[in-house]
């Protein structure tokens, strides 16, 4: 078994604060001012880059900058017919708040008589979820690659009380040059860490042991997730899966993982401390917290420092074109827009806040 930090090494533990790139932060507050004010008159209309309940998301090209963009369009009507406007709202006020290079940067938001819209940074590369398929596993170092930057992405949520609640490969998506982004906040959350939360949300293959048994839950889920996605990575699929949902809530609850040969030892130990159904045991949630999991033998000799300033050599970089290539996201036909029914004077007073 490996060891975690220990009080004689909490002075290296200071060694693991990696601070974000300044350089990254004054190009961010630069792109959110030159946006402010925006119309919708003032983007040029790209193509669908992917569709859902509320809406759409399309790409733009900002006509004054030349910037590109993701701009993901959401139905006023639909939001309060589905009673999802308090929602809505958490969930562009916690984007609104996050400058973090392994999370999808928002850069602004506008609205009209019928749609709320968010502004939100591109990412050229599409979903991990069509690498990782293609691939069908990756190598040792790969995973360890992307599961460092998820593990920095969660520990900047946690540090301002955000839990994701919804780590899947699907909502990870890699930039120009090859680096994850952590996208989709519609079940983060804000919370006081002295209190439990109680919704039942998530991906159900990722879903911590406390959240199907309705026990509250809180931070501690996001690196049970995050367990799940390393052993996904390494060995191909998820480590309780079953086409049957009440039989994969029972391998859940059972703990059992069973791993391959190929997994290393190091891995499978970082992994099993992960999916750990005991709070007071599983590693993330000690008086450490995510520092214990970035000193675990997994991450040995790995520089934290590097991968904040992208100065490592992706395992995967997209071959994007131009700036605008959508090669990588489906193709989803131009057909006529359904008028969304306009609303009530008075419920547009609803969004003024938006």
């Amino acid at each position: 078994m490996f060891k975690f930090l220990g009080k004689q090494e909490d002075a290296a533990a200071d060694d693991l604060v990696v601070p974000v790139d300044e350089k990254f932060l004054k190009e961010t507050e630069e792109r959110i001012d030159g946006l402010k004010g925006s119309k919708t008159d003032d983007y040029e209309i790209k193509e669908i880059l992917g569709t859902g309940s509320f809406g759409k998301v399309r790409l733009v090209r900002h006509k004054a900058t030349g910037f590109v963009y993701a701009m993901k369009q959401l139905s006023k009507s639909v939001i309060l017919r589905t009673k999802q406007l308090e929602h809505m709202m958490a969930e562009k006020n916690i984007l609104a708040a996050l400058r973090f290079p392994f999370i999808v940067q928002f850069y602004g938001s506008l609205q009209d008589e019928r749609h709320l819209y968010l502004v939100l940074q591109y990412v050229i590369g599409g979903e991990f979820f069509t690498h990782l398929r293609s691939a069908n596993r990756f190598p040792n170092d790969t995973a360890r690659f992307y599961a460092a930057a998820v593990v920095l992405g969660f520990e900047h949520l946690h540090d301002q009380n955000i839990i994701f609640r919804d780590l899947k490969p699907e909502n990870l998506l890699l930039d120009n040059l090859g680096y994850v982004k952590i996208t989709d906040f519609g079940f983060a959350k804000r919370i006081d860490p002295t209190v439990k939360t109680w919704t039942l949300c998530g991906t159900p293959e990722y879903l911590a042991p406390e959240i199907i048994l309705n026990k509250g839950h809180g931070k501690a889920v996001d690196w049970w997730a995050c367990g799940v996605l390393m052993y996904e990575m390494l060995v191909g699929y998820p480590p309780f899966y079953s086409e049957d949902r009440m039989a994969l809530y029972q391998n859940i609850l059972s703990g059992k993982v069973d791993y391959p040969r190929h997994v290393s030892r190091q891995a499978r130990d970082l992994i099993s401390k992960l999916l750990t159904a005991d709070l007071t045991r599983r590693l993330g949630t000690l008086r450490h917290g995510s520092k214990d999991i970035r000193r675990h033998p997994w991450f040995r000799g790995f520089d934290w420092n590097a991968l904040m300033h992208k100065k490592i050599q992706a395992p995967i970089v997209p071959h994007a074109q131009s700036e605008d290539d959508t090669s990588y996201f489906d193709e989803y036909p131009e057909e006529d827009e359904e008028e969304t029914p306009p609303i009530h004077a008075s419920e547009q007073e609803l969004f003024r806040d938006f």
